[in-house]
């Protein structure tokens, strides 16, 4: 028993976190567009008391027209999705993922705020940055002088984005609206402003279009790993999507962002830390094993592609019974793809001095990986939890929707009686799922101090 309350989100990925996972028998290649997929897994989720589904999103194929796909891409706008699912559920929270880098923070305020009020404070943005070439030449940079700013540029622009949203979203008085029938009056005088904000990278005068949403502010998640990524965090996050491969590179990651945390003013605890947790599920160890045998042999040699498109490496420097490449375990920087990403893969490799092979049996892409029972599951989870390098997990299963109706039906209950996870809501907003606050009218709190 533990005083502390596990906090556990689903990563939906398409058809699911493994390279065949579209291939495996059961699964669907075309349920990636149909709503009816996604409401069930929706559906699968809150059934589980899970506390949110997390949707990434890339507005890029990541690779020239001209070569085929060998997997489903992350194809549906995620606002646009998620107010599909808000209207086909009640209780779970909903995560978006947005990218600061081709933005407008006005659009995104005005999104994210409208979907809180549509499914009455369930919303949360993930906010992150770009570096995928495909999408700069998507939004019109091409090779012109914002074409593919490095890591500082970004991050400078995603702090003072962040700033302007949560501006925005308090640009309403929470006691604006006063509806007044008699007098015709709808707002209360002064309680409606603009932000007049005058940055690096924006101009924006505000108001927004509408009241502040239920939850104050929607919830804001990062998941970046880079130190870029945890400053971003430690100022602003309510919760982190990090990706952590082993027991010491987490506890070292959850020091460092509580002591982030901590430096610019806020509690150590503030930010709930959520790493993906990648598993193939069985009812035995043995029958998981199988599973996941099956899932390997039906991916073949895209799986070390699949690796090496992660941490941004030419697949031809791979192979599978040798170490990663000596420039890469040698710490060598570039400004492509995620640093904070590829660190996670390069250090478990060093510090366990892995193969390739042996680094896919324990991580697909740069997210922990873990095979075996219902107990093994669930034992991994109550270690990590236990240790407190984590606060929960964002569940990354094999395939959908079978990974995660085994997840549901059968670890669930274990960490249930285990006295670690809800066995019912008792909260209606996302918010309140992850034990947080609901944001106070800033100017308000402020005249009661003044």
């Amino acid at each position: 028993m533990t005083d502390r309350e596990l906090h556990l989100g689903v990563n939906v990925l398409s058809d699911g976190m493994h390279p065949a996972a579209w291939q495996y028998p059961g699964a669907d290649p075309n349920w990636f567009t149909d709503p009816a997929y996604w409401i069930d897994v929706a559906r699968t989720a809150e059934r589980g008391t899970l506390d949110a589904l997390f949707l990434a999103d890339s507005p890029s194929l990541f690779q020239p027209p001209d070569q085929p796909l060998d997997a489903p891409p992350l194809a549906l706008d995620p606002i646009v999705l998620l107010s599909t699912l808000a209207a086909a559920t009640t209780h779970l929270g909903l995560i978006g993922t947005v990218s600061t880098s081709f933005e407008e923070p006005y659009n995104v305020a005005r999104r994210f705020a409208s979907l809180d009020h549509l499914s009455r404070g369930r919303v949360a943005w993930n906010v992150v940055t770009s570096s995928d070439p495909y999408a700069w030449n998507n939004f019109g940079h091409g090779d012109g002088p914002l074409a593919h700013p490095d890591r500082s540029a970004r991050y400078r622009r995603a702090a003072e984005f962040v700033d302007v949203v949560r501006a925005l979203w308090d640009s309403w008085d929470d006691d604006a609206v006063l509806a007044d029938k008699r007098t015709g009056a709808f707002s209360r005088a002064g309680s409606i402003n603009t932000i007049d904000h005058r940055g690096e990278f924006f101009t924006v005068d505000g108001p927004l279009t509408l009241p502040r949403s239920p939850q104050g502010h929607p919830v804001l998640f990062q998941a970046g790993g880079s130190a870029g990524g945890l400053d971003l965090a430690a100022r602003y996050a309510d919760g982190v999507f990090a990706a952590q491969a082993s027991l010491p590179d987490a506890l070292r990651n959850a020091q460092e962002l509580r002591s982030r945390t901590a430096a610019y003013g806020r509690p150590r605890d503030a930010i709930r830390i959520m790493p993906g947790l990648s598993f193939v599920l069985g009812s035995t160890e043995e029958e998981a094993r199988r599973r996941n045998d099956e899932l390997n042999e039906l991916a073949g040699e895209r799986r070390l592609a699949h690796l090496a498109g992660q941490i941004s490496v030419d697949p031809a420097e791979l192979e599978w019974d040798k170490p990663l490449p000596r420039w890469l375990l040698d710490g060598a920087v570039t400004d492509t793809g995620s640093q904070g990403a590829r660190d996670i893969v390069v250090n478990l490799a060093r510090r366990e001095n892995l193969t390739v092979r042996e680094l896919l049996d324990r991580v697909i892409t740069w997210h922990r990986l873990v095979v075996g029972s219902p107990e093994r599951i669930a034992d991994a989870i109550e270690d990590w939890f236990t240790a407190e390098a984590v606060d929960g997990f964002n569940l990354m299963p094999d395939v959908f929707p079978s990974g995660l109706e085994l997840f549901v039906d059968h670890v669930v209950p274990i960490l249930r009686d285990r006295g670690l996870f809800r066995r019912e809501y008792t909260h209606t907003t996302l918010r309140g799922h992850l034990g947080l606050q609901r944001v106070p009218d800033r100017r308000l709190a402020a005249a009661r101090a003044g």
